[in-house]
């Protein structure tokens, strides 16, 4: 029941789509509607992860946590990119994600761990993200780990369905 943390390879993208879908489902089910979740699909979203891979492998790092062999989550880091302009000493949390059965069993503290050692192994000073400010569980688990609301707010469509996003930051 060991957990290891290693960086993802091409072979593992389908699979971290299909892990992206059933995180996304089972997160965000208590505060969007069914049909803002129905799509995409697992498959739709592996070769989504499979296509942004291929233009952004070399200043972007995907990490994936397994557990006995299993995919269980995965975190994306990269530039911070805000309106256009990049940061020279910010990077981007762009992603975590957990299979459901991983939660409350330390994998996303590792996970996010690992990303935040990243972005500092970069030379980056602080750390961003955006988090849908209806996921009062991811931002408990940001704030729990030294992430805050810096003040900016976005609006995304998530499929059908406009949602407001939240901008947080940390020290590195």
């Amino acid at each position: 029941m060991t957990l290891t943390l290693r960086h993802a390879v091409a072979d593992d993208l389908m699979a971290v789509g299909a892990l992206h879908q059933r995180s996304r489902v089972t997160a965000y089910s208590s505060f969007l509607p069914p049909e803002a979740l129905a799509l995409p699909t697992p498959e739709m979203m592996g070769d989504y992860w499979a296509q942004r891979w291929s233009y952004e492998r070399d200043d972007h790092l995907m990490t994936v946590g397994e557990r006995d062999g299993r995919l269980v989550g995965f975190t994306y880091v990269g530039p911070d990119e805000l309106d256009g302009v990049v940061d020279p000493h910010a990077a981007m949390l762009r992603a975590i994600h957990l299979d459901p059965t991983e939660q409350g069993r330390g994998t996303g503290r590792a996970l996010m761990r690992d990303a935040l050692r990243t972005m500092r192994s970069w030379g980056r000073t602080r750390a961003t993200l955006w988090v849908l400010a209806d996921n009062a569980h991811a931002r408990r688990f940001y704030e729990r780990g030294g992430w805050a609301p810096e003040g900016r707010e976005r609006d995304e469509h998530f499929g059908p369905v406009v949602t407001r996003q939240l901008r947080y930051a940390r020290p590195l």
